[in-house]
């Protein structure tokens, strides 16, 4: 927590210490119907000073000389407008416009503004990077809150990953954890620039009302800094204040008791546009198609940003997630007689179990400084804290007649980080070259710790449970009564459920504009120092430098190809090795070329990438690996090529499409020591990913007419070639997915009623894998206790239906 102190204490300090004495003046532009006006030109008249609205209609122009000026406000079919302006030294002044313009000039503004809101051309500030992501040289993509809408997503886990090429979720913990794999690996979870995993399982899904857009970045992004994983990241943008006053109110219902209802509240708390806040509430009850499952949320999320002076803003941001769930493992079924073997709402939950609680804070201190038009500073402090306490429901037996014997875990986590970052931006001219410069530095402390050492065998020999014939009443071996006498830390001692990292990363990069900045090359480097200690064993060390290199060409102004090169340097926490050895962190690299072309005046773009990931030291979960009792071994190498393609954007007025596709093929390509003792051998295939991913969701709104705001949408998602999430030599695997969803919905300025309904064709679709349980004998061998395939079913056909009112 010094670490935390001392940085905060360096934001304040250095927030007083680069205030100026210019001025500044911004503002909201919009219709007359109350639509944002985005893409206006915004500038001061007899100056170079000017900007243009974004999406949201605000603008800023900052670093004015004091005195009074004349605001001019022009875009193409608009009749300009001029209003004076007097500027005063170390202060913001607020002046807003409203475009009265006829039916026809309108209707060309309206839809010039909202033809990027499915579609997000530059990076958000937690990227760090300032490219805009046609000229950024890797596959970088957005999922953007229109799209969040229109598909009725409410959590991180709830239908994301179709937007976004070759994005899987196999195995999983239900809506507890995301973990999502693409390019072949299970990527890190981001939320505003940090990496916030620490451990196999979190971080807990975030609940949407928070949630601005999503970032999909392939490849190891060594301009993230520290602690990226090679096959990439995803990195959660929460809502910032927008200085508009505004508000959303929302309320959704659906299939399995779902009832939801969430408040957006965004608007300045000063005359004088200085200090602003945004606030998102959320309340959620939701049950689920099997029986005695349940995940009720609530969500807090307060945001207040301070304009300091011209140049420094400080942001503060809360975040509070309270998660209260039936037994995780409960989404898991067990079968010796294959997958789908029993009826789609069948479930091995016991009713009156304890719930899972838990309560997931996170906070955020902001500072963004300009110290001129050309350079720049961000520098943040972070604070998570999570606290689970709950069961994991897991057979202690499975019987070749099918029955069971239950176990109830006991499962109780925490996850306490720390961590920190600082870089500047810079935009410099020497001579015919344009370079963006990027540097920076973070340091961080991650501590877990998990209490799973005791299991409650809730089935006798005698009273096994049979999923042939049900019974759900009080269970033969009665209930657990965990003792949690002792604190959660001592108890994760004396499981060995604990990880504990450190880390320090140095990044610099020059991105070199040639040919009128036609031409674009990336030259960079990082440093990286991790210790992490896991499992309760010493802690190990690493350092590495990896370099980065890309290119990239405008061969027309809206169209660029681009090459990568690109390495990976991150811990691992893997459980206890087969072999008795130790894990190291995972090194890799990844080639990358691609072909990126925005049409129509930008409001649609496609881009298309090939590339090759390899994977060095990767501990891979063994099949008798559990949350209780992690296990794994070192595969060796791992080498991902594939092809993604995705389309996003507004195609004709009214009609928007989101559409991908992905081929991965992943195979060993160095066999570990002890791997090769596994069955393993070089070209076999690596499990946990689908060969063949395709997913699109069209929307289509009609424009005028008596039934201007009516609106259709569909989509759908196919998996083929999947493979299960542990290695097996079964034969079995898993089946082509197919899922189609559609809905309908209207809407106005001010109200949006979504109607969506899911799986319309009912399929009984799942992912599985084929598991064995082994007992560890005195002489260090084991012996095959039990083995069954695994799987989890999803929802039958199902439904939501939303009314959002804004004001």
């Amino acid at each position: 927590m010094k670490q935390i102190y001392s940085l905060i204490t360096f934001l304040f300090v250095s927030a007083a210490a680069f205030a100026q004495q210019n001025g500044s003046v911004s503002g909201n532009v919009t219709t007359s119907e109350g639509t944002p006006a985005a893409m206006v030109s915004v500038a001061l008249q007899g100056t170079t000073h000017g900007t243009m609205t974004n999406e949201n209609g605000n603008y800023r122009i900052g670093k004015i000389k004091a005195g009074t000026y004349t605001l001019t406000v022009s875009a193409v079919g608009l009749t300009t407008q001029n209003k004076e302006v007097t500027v005063v030294a170390g202060s913001s002044t607020v002046i807003n416009f409203v475009l009265d313009v006829n039916n026809a000039q309108l209707q060309e503004v309206v839809v010039k503004g909202k033809a990027n809101n499915l579609k997000i051309d530059k990076p958000s500030p937690s990227l760090r990077v300032e490219t805009p992501l046609i000229e950024l040289p890797q596959n970088v993509q957005t999922v953007s809150s229109v799209a969040l809408a229109q598909q009725q997503i409410i959590s991180m886990s709830d239908g994301v990953i179709r937007n976004v090429s070759g994005a899987v979720r196999q195995e999983h913990w239900g809506d507890l954890y995301t973990n999502i794999s693409m390019r072949g690996s299970q990527i890190q979870a981001f939320r505003n620039g940090f990496n916030v995993v620490s451990s196999f399982w979190g971080p807990l899904t975030e609940d949407m009302s928070l949630v601005d857009h999503i970032e999909f970045v392939k490849g190891p992004a060594g301009f993230m800094i520290g602690n990226g994983d090679g096959a990439g990241l995803y990195n959660v943008v929460t809502k910032k204040p927008t200085g508009q006053n505004k508000g959303e109110f929302s309320l959704t219902t659906g299939s399995f008791g779902l009832y939801r209802a969430s408040l957006d509240l965004d608007g300045k708390l000063t005359g004088d546009g200085k200090f602003l806040y945004r606030l998102n509430l959320a309340a959620q009850n939701k049950n689920s198609f099997r029986a005695y499952e349940y995940n009720d949320r609530y969500t807090i999320a307060p945001v207040l940003s301070y304009q300091v002076s011209d140049d420094t803003k400080l942001t503060f941001e809360y975040n509070y997630q309270k998660a209260k769930m039936s037994d995780v493992g409960s989404f898991y079924v067990f079968s010796p007689d294959g997958y789908a073997a029993y009826d789609r709402d069948f479930t091995m939950m016991q009713p009156g179990l304890a719930p899972t609680n838990i309560n997931d804070h996170s906070l955020y201190l902001l500072l963004n400084h300009r110290f001129n038009d050309n350079w720049k500073l961000t520098a943040q402090a972070s604070y998570f804290n999570y606290m689970q306490s709950g069961t994991s429901l897991w057979p202690d037996s499975v019987a070749t007649n099918g029955q069971v014997a239950r176990g109830a875990g006991i499962w109780d986590a925490k996850s306490e980080m720390t961590m920190m970052q600082a870089f500047v931006n810079g935009d410099i001219q020497t001579g015919s070259i344009h370079h963006r410069i990027l540097g920076g530095i973070d340091a961080g402390s991650k501590d877990y710790a998990a209490d799973w050492s005791t299991t409650h065998i809730l089935d006798t020999p005698t009273g096994m449970f049979d999923p042939f014939k049900p019974s759900y009443g009080y269970p033969s071996n009665g209930y657990p009564n965990f003792d949690r006498t002792l604190n959660l830390e001592a108890r994760a001692v004396g499981a060995g459920g604990t990880i504990n990292q450190e880390y320090t990363g140095l990044y610099v990069q020059d991105e070199l504009g040639l040919l009128d900045n036609k031409l674009r090359v990336t030259l960079a480097g990082r440093y990286t120092y991790i210790k992490q200690a896991d499992w309760g064993g010493a802690p190990i060390t690493g350092k590495k430098f990896t370099p980065r290199f890309g290119v990239s060409y405008s061969i027309l102004s809206d169209f660029a190809a681009y090459g990568l090169y690109d390495q990976a340097f991150m811990p691992q926490a893997a459980g206890r090795l087969l072999d008795g050895g130790s894990v190291k962190p995972i090194t890799g690299s990844n080639l990358e070329f691609g072909l990126k072309k925005d049409w129509a005046d930008g409001k649609w773009n496609t881009t298309l990438a090939v590339y090759q990931n390899i994977r060095n030291n990767e501990a891979t979960a063994d099949v008798t690996s559990t949350p209780q009792n992690p296990i794994s071994f070192l595969l060796g190498q791992r080498k991902a090529k594939g092809i993604e393609f995705d389309l996003r954007g507004q195609l004709a007025p009214g009609l928007t499409l989101t559409a991908n596709y992905a081929l991965t093929d992943s195979r060993v390509t160095k066999v570990g020591e002890f791997a090769g003792t596994q069955g393993i051998n070089v070209g076999d295939i690596v499990p946990g990913y689908a060969k063949h991913v395709t997913n699109a969701w069209l929307n289509y709104k009609l424009q005028g007419g008596a039934l201007k705001g009516v609106g259709v949408s569909a989509g759908f998602t196919g998996l083929f070639n999947r493979e299960t999430d542990y290695w097996s030599d079964m034969v079995d695997r898993l089946p082509a997915y197919y899922k189609v969803d559609a809905g309908a919905f209207w809407e106005n300025s001010k109200l949006r009623i979504t109607a969506n309904v899911f799986n319309i064709f009912n399929k009984y679709l799942y992912s599985g894998s084929y598991y064995r349980a082994y007992n560890y004998l005195p002489d260090g061998t084991t012996a095959l206790k039990w083995e069954a395939y695994s799987y989890q079913a999803e929802a039958p056909r199902n439904y939501r239906l939303s009314v959002t009112y804004r004001f």
